[in-house]
């Protein structure tokens, strides 16, 4: 059902804002309209330009409250008052900073040292002590790298003309690193050469003890040592967050309570009136809040409420907010993929929920496999709340009790007797067209049944907004609902062996409405009254008319032949259960039953989510589209992410 939406205005001294929100429009909800947009007509308005104080506070408490492993489980201590959070964040804030300095030094050491790892790993192969190395008097030593082309090149030179010594480390796919050795009466020279072969210097700081690879495992061991002091600056931030997760928590809540009431300034308007500066605030709210909230600041000064009767003329459509039982909650998801209904449409909410559940039922008629699905979607509904799930588990039910009028259980067919038929091979005689399947024929009269059920919604839905020639002369009006009406009359007598009406009733029953369909424009002028002339001449008028009134007959035809496909399912899904048990054995009296299993699960899953499909396929096209605009809004209140908290106060 639509809750029926009012739109209020309220004012009061300006300084007074924060007070009514916080008191009284934080408990409710409403849905806050721009005041200088709404309320155009009213001179001196002017908007807040107030910077939100709790938004930089907020910040910082939510970001500490993220850092808490189990924040949704920790009891809010209440008794902070509004100076003491901001001081509680201030000094969290403090020693939070103060951990989270020490432990960026602390990685700009490990840094240090990975850069000192990555110049020292070349050469980790060398049997040599760096320090002493380092500190040779008498010997020349080049610590680098020579590309790989060259290093051939550099042996020859060695072995032929140079008195050097060249040690390898490492090599990767580019270079070769290394280090040699020359007398100091030789270094010129032989740096020339290495010069000239490209080879790359790597200054190594005289800071190391021992070879290469003690000097990179010492490293390691250092990083190793910081780490773990950055564990333990960690573990105290978290410590020092979880001895204030209460009052955080409880921060957190309340200003962003207050941090959300303050930004209704944005929506407010400001007017100076004889030297008084007041607030304005408008919106929808819906019709018992209004009562209630009315109710609740009639005795308060400082607050003054109107209510707007015709907002139709002012203010816009009102927002929609749909109010379901629990049972039919789940298929408003169907609804709002649509689009949601206006505020004077029906809420096609129950109407989609039966009709969804049945046809689906109807196409998926199995006592097993329903189970499975009631039980499957109710468990997930039941912790998740997905509105998907609530579906299921209701077209389980259907499918449920299909499978016991049609005798199957997890497509085995022989072990309940069926309270109805079985589809796949129930016949019926028809005249003119022969033996059918009867599922066929009961899907195609059901089909006829919620197309006139649905032409009926249409007129309502019209009738609700004054549209007559919506009403009366729409191929889903009056005229096209005695139209189809008498055509299905006709059919039922004529395939039931009655004898059919003379041919001027007949005459009469199909060709006044064609006719009221086919001049519903000019009627619908006569009935308004209206003097405007028709945009088109009447040559063209009778063409367009023609195709038009063509187009509505073979819709009628095509939108009740559709309904075939709820019997051929039934149909298919019985068919696909019979192979499913071939496959698996069941015949020979031993079935495979891990190939049952299996197979029933597959067809669960794959021709459920088909057959959900075709259903939903139906309901928009076959039905909606009769009688449904979903032209509406959704109602947006600005206090929708508090109101389970406000709802404890």
């Amino acid at each position: 059902m639509i809750v029926k939406m009012k739109f209020i205005n309220i004012s009061g001294p300006r300084n007074d804002i924060d007070r009514v929100t916080d008191q009284y429009l934080s408990r409710y909800e409403i849905q806050l309209e721009s005041a200088l947009s709404e309320l155009k007509t009213v001179d001196n308005l002017r908007p807040f330009v107030e910077l939100n104080p709790y938004r930089e506070v907020l910040s910082k408490a939510n970001e500490f409250v993220g850092y808490l492993p189990n924040a949704e489980t920790v009891e809010p201590d209440t008794k902070l008052g509004l100076d003491d959070m901001f001081e509680l964040v201030r000094k969290a804030d403090e020693d939070y900073r103060s951990l989270q300095e020490k432990k960026e030094k602390l990685k700009k050491k490990i840094e240090q040292y990975r850069a000192k790892q990555q110049i020292i790993a070349p050469f980790r192969p060398l049997e040599c002590d760096l320090h002493r190395v380092l500190h040779y008097r008498y010997i020349t030593y080049r610590f680098g790298r020579i590309a790989v082309e060259f290093y051939h090149k550099m042996q020859k030179y060695l072995m032929d003309d140079l008195k050097a010594i060249f040690v390898e480390g490492e090599r990767d796919e580019s270079y070769v690193y290394g280090v040699y050795f020359v007398s100091q009466a030789e270094t010129q020279k032989v740096d020339a050469v290495f010069r000239s072969l490209h080879f790359e210097r790597i200054e190594l700081q005289d800071e190391f003890e021992g070879t290469p690879d003690t000097a990179y495992r010492s490293l390691e061991n250092e990083i190793a040592r910081v780490n773990l002091e950055i564990e333990d600056l960690d573990k105290q931030a978290g410590e020092m967050l979880a001895d204030r997760a209460p009052q955080l928590i409880a921060t957190r809540n309340r200003l962003e309570e207050l941090s959300n009431n303050f930004d209704v300034r944005k929506l407010a308007a400001r007017m100076e009136d004889n030297q008084e500066d007041y607030y304005i605030l408008c919106g929808w709210m819906a019709e018992d809040d209004v009562d209630k909230f009315v109710e609740e600041v009639k005795d308060d000064e400082k607050v003054f409420v109107v209510v707007e009767d015709d907002h139709d003329a002012y203010f816009g459509e009102p927002p929609t907010k749909l109010e379901n039982p629990k049972l039919f909650k789940p298929f408003e998801m169907f609804v709002s993929m649509y689009g949601l209904p206006a505020h004077n449409e029906m809420d096609p909410t129950m109407f989609v929920a039966l009709t969804y559940s049945f046809i689906f039922g109807v196409m998926f008629g199995d006592v097993g496999q329903g189970l499975l699905l009631l039980i499957g979607g109710g468990l997930i509904y039941h912790f998740k709340k997905a509105p998907l799930a609530g579906i299921i588990a209701t077209a389980g039910v259907f499918s449920t009790v299909f499978g016991f009028l049609f005798g199957s259980i997890f497509g085995f067919e022989d072990v309940l007797p069926a309270l109805w038929m079985r589809p796949i091979d129930h016949m019926t005689t028809l005249p003119f067209l022969g033996k059918l399947n009867t599922v066929f024929i009961v899907a195609v009269a059901f089909g006829m049944f919620l197309i006139m059920v649905a032409m009926v919604l249409h007129i309502i839905n019209a009738l609700r907004g004054k549209d007559m020639e919506s009403a009366w002369f729409d191929p889903n009006g009056v005229a096209g609902l005695v139209f189809y009406l008498a055509v299905v009359v006709t059919i039922v007598l004529f395939m039931t062996g009655n004898p059919l009406p003379g041919g001027i009733v007949m005459a009469v029953m199909f060709g006044i409405p064609l006719l009221l369909i086919f001049f519903r424009e000019p009627l619908t002028r006569i009935l308004q009254k209206r003097a405007d002339k028709m945009e088109t001449g009447k040559a063209m008028f009778v063409v367009q008319g023609f195709f038009e009134l063509f187009e509505t007959l073979l819709s009628y035809f095509s939108n009740t032949i559709s309904f075939i496909r709820i019997g051929a399912f039934a149909v298919s899904h019985a068919a696909i259960m019979e192979v499913v048990l071939q496959l698996a054995g069941a015949e020979s009296g031993s079935p495979n039953w891990a190939g049952v299993i299996l197979g029933n699960l597959f067809v669960c899953g794959f021709e459920g989510l088909i057959v959900g499909i075709q259903v939903l396929r139906l309901e928009y096209y076959e039905m909606f589209s009769r009688f449904y605009k979903g032209s509406g809004h959704a109602f947006d209140p600005y206090t929708k992410k508090n109101t389970k908290r406000n709802s404890r106060k």
